[in-house]
């Protein structure tokens, strides 16, 4: 990730110390920056060893007559350069000069003033963020010290470090008209000593661009140029340059007869930045006073030589900067890498790498090359995007049509399903649960291999009825008569309050679980559930046709959660009709039967009236009471009255089905459900959906799925078009993954389950075929341009 640091030293100097120094830490998920301060002591002895430096390097460029860049001997102030220096200066009282200077940075660096600056940027950095460090300073003497030697460069190999003004603006450019190419203005001036051929066959090199060459040129000729209309992308110098003492001043040297400021160049230079100009390199001595004065009229970055140069070290850096800039890598790291590499030419060049330099505005995203060229690439993205959209979608669709996305599908729906905020408990229905403890009171001779026996059921029903429940659900098998002895449980089960189970079967081979011989078929439902591919219960089995063969005993076509749940809405006046699509109608909301093909379905077998099953997200979902509970006179009526009461089985000892259901998945070992849960779940689904609107699940119609996925197919097309910088794809693809699932969960949160993996493929493979092309044509433009 890309992290920017405005680290801002106030007022004062090295003498004095700075007492307010500010660190503004930005990244790209934010325009609000948290902000450490602190302060920095004084150091004349930094300041001291400074200055020697500035000499010793001085006179150690001259001793060894090197062929620079510079038209005079650039000394700080108040250093007056003795002849007996000239002769016993070396290369080792230069090195030893060196290693003290770096390391009376890093002493003035950790002191505990600015200790609390650093280790905040330390814990909120990455040491593979890519940090952009700009540095802003009153005091022009602090600017120039060498600051990459900070150990925290050492430590965050991606981190850069810039010189920037303390007054920003951003400036609006105005739209190029399109060329195909990067623009550069490349002005060669005076080369009295120097060879700048070798800088314009570097720049000859640079694929896709529109390069004009000015040699020596007059002012007037110059001038024209920057106010060309269709604008600069950069703008180069090669040539010698200088600064003043204080680095507010800069001059180069543009003929052998003429030098100008940039205060003699502003109003060209300011309607060249409005048109496009983003860099400058100014690849000859002395730059920071041209930086100091460009960087005021807001041009966003700046690459110049911090002292004189000498000739084999500006070529061999620009060749190194432009090699790894126009190969894809950020202006900053390029920047990093160049000069690192300058290392190697320091046998004979000393402090080779730590000459160049790049200067910054902070309100201005740091350019790449790439976005150069596809800023002014006329590109024919209506007929690619779509078609490479609308090929990707078709692929994609033909895929999750044939069944390939489906358990990916589900196990998407279930993530989903887990991820929903948690909703408040159904407080009409309860749950009465024959558990261990009530198993074991019983007497075995009375339970007769049952989990509860007559006369415990027939005395929780007389408790429960004195409170006066609107429907009773039984989710026990019972084959047997009940005794008449058993008053309240004989007279239940013809009672409209009373629903019971048994289990439907296929054939004599398989004849299902018959119910109570006393029951009424009204008050029968079958138990039946349906499970996914994965035994995941996914679906609610609503009804289905009755049995038609003799030896199948249990003859409903309701299942148990939609006989208790229409059974109760039916004290409310409401009922339950199938209309003219032959959906259940119950009240005004309808549900939609599934088909075989439906949502991330495929081929499922779809027979009967299934739906959906939205599963309550609270946990526990609903109150629960044991046998214990009751016939220990521990309910109450507000517990009871015009509630639903469902009494199952929940006893490990005895083989009730446990099932999978979606957050069962989400941890080793998976946690199973009783059917009493499972059955509580399904019921309150539809009472909650006519009373309380809560939403139905439903799905989208085929033609709506396909545009979905053509969108995110658009989308990822459009991504890796229009975005180059490696940084910014990260971003916008990780932004784009976190919408598309935030919308899947946000739909389903309103009852619509869409496809979600079928629209990551849709909008990755997208990206990918976009990115492939874009790179392919660009290869091939190059060649052509070279």
């Amino acid at each position: 990730m890309t992290k920017l640091v405005v680290l801002n030293l106030g007022k004062g100097d090295l003498n004095q110390g700075f007492a307010s120094v500010t660190a503004q830490l930005y990244d790209s998920s934010s325009r609000v920056p948290i902000q450490f301060t602190g302060s920095l002591e004084a150091s004349p002895k930094l300041a001291e060893l400074y200055k020697r430096w500035c000499l010793l390097y001085q006179l150690l460029h001259d001793s060894l007559s090197y062929t620079g860049r510079s038209k005079r001997s650039s000394q700080p102030k108040e250093i007056e350069i003795d002849s007996e220096d000239v002769t016993n200066v070396s290369s080792i009282e230069f090195s030893l000069l060196c290693e003290d200077l770096c390391q009376e940075i890093n002493t003035w660096l950790k002191t505990e003033s600015f200790r609390n600056i650093e280790q905040k940027l330390r814990t909120k950095l990455h040491h593979l963020d890519e940090v952009r460090i700009i540095l802003q300073a009153r005091d022009d003497e602090v600017i120039r010290l060498p600051w990459h030697l900070w150990d925290f460069f050492e430590d965050y190999q991606n981190a850069v470090l810039a010189f920037g003004v303390s007054e920003i603006n951003l400036v609006q450019s105005e739209r190029k008209v399109s060329t195909g190419k990067v623009r550069i203005l490349a002005i060669l001036g005076n080369s009295e000593g120097i060879d700048i051929q070798k800088d314009r066959k570097i720049l000859e090199q640079l694929p896709r661009t529109e390069i004009v060459f000015l040699v020596q040129p007059r002012r007037f000729e110059l001038d024209k140029y920057l106010w060309d209309q269709h604008g600069w992308d950069i703008l180069f110098f090669a040539g010698h340059g200088t600064s003043s003492l204080e680095c507010k001043t800069g001059r180069i040297y543009i003929n052998q007869t003429e030098s100008l400021t940039i205060t003699q160049l502003k109003n060209a230079l300011k309607t060249a930045i409005s048109r496009g100009l983003q860099l400058a390199i100014f690849n000859c001595c002395d730059g920071l006073g041209l930086a100091k004065e460009l960087l005021s009229l807001n041009i966003g970055q700046i690459i110049v030589m911090r002292e004189p140069v000498p000739d084999v070290v500006a070529q061999s850096f620009l060749k190194q900067f432009l090699e790894a800039f126009t190969a894809g890598e950020s202006l900053y790291i390029a920047m990093r890498q160049a000069s690192e590499r300058l290392q190697g030419l320091e046998s004979e060049f000393p402090c080779a790498s730590w000459i160049p330099v790049i200067c910054q505005n902070p309100a201005i995203i740091p350019i790449t090359w790439s976005q150069l060229v596809t800023k002014s690439t006329p590109s024919p993205v209506n007929s690619f995007v779509l078609s490479t959209g609308l090929a990707v979608t078709a692929f994609v669709f033909g895929i999750k049509m044939l069944g390939f996305w489906q358990l990916w599908e589900l196990n998407a729906f279930d993530a989903l399903m887990r991820a929903r905020p948690i909703e408040p408990i159904d407080n009409r229905i309860l749950l009465v649960t024959v558990t261990e403890a009530d198993v074991q009171a019983q007497p075995v001779n009375e339970r007769r291999g049952a989990s509860i026996s007559e006369r415990t059921l027939d005395r929780v029903i007389g408790k429960l009825q004195q409170f006066n429940p609107r429907v009773i659900g039984l989710d026990i098998y019972r084959e047997n008569s009940i005794s008449k002895d058993y008053k309240n449980l004989s007279a239940l089960q013809k009672s409209n309050r009373f629903i019971t189970v048994c289990k439907s079967g296929e054939d004599e081979t398989d004849p299902g679980v018959p119910p109570p011989p006393e029951v009424p078929l009204q008050n029968l439902s079958f138990s039946d559930i349906i499970t996914d591919v994965d035994t995941v219960i996914r679906r609610q089995l609503l009804s289905m046709a009755p049995a038609t063969n003799v030896a199948v005993k249990c003859k409903p076509d309701k299942s148990f959660g939609f006989r208790v749940a229409t059974r109760y809405l039916q004290f409310e006046g409401i009922e339950a009709t199938l209309n003219s699509d032959d959906n259940w109608l119950i009240g005004k909301e309808v549900f939609q039967s599934l088909e075989e093909n439906s949502g991330g379905y495929h081929q499922i077998d779809s027979r009967g009236y299934q739906v959906l099953l939205n599963w309550r997200t609270s946990n526990p979902f609903i109150k629960k009471v044991t046998i214990s509970d009751i016939l220990n006179n521990q309910l109450t009526a507000a517990t009871v009255k015009n509630r639903i009461v469902l009494i199952g089985t929940t006893a490990e000892s005895f083989n009730d089905q446990r099932w999978l259901t979606p957050y069962s998945t989400n941890k080793l070992p998976y946690k199973q459900t009783t059917g009493l849960v499972v059955q509580a779940h399904m019921v309150s689904q539809i009472i909650s959906a006519v009373l309380d609107n809560r939403p139905l699940l439903w799905v989208l119609p085929k033609w709506s799925e396909f545009v979905w996925l053509w969108c995110w197919s658009i989308i990822g097309c459009l991504i890796a078009w229009k975005i180059q910088s490696q940084w910014y794809l990260v971003i916008h693809l990780t932004l784009g993954y976190g919408i598309l699932y935030s919308l899947c969960l946000l739909f389903l949160i309103q009852g619509l389950w869409i496809p979600c993996i079928p629209a990551v493929f849709a909008f990755s493979g997208s990206y990918l075929i976009v990115t492939i092309y874009t790179k392919h044509f660009s290869i091939i433009n190059n060649c052509k341009d070279k």
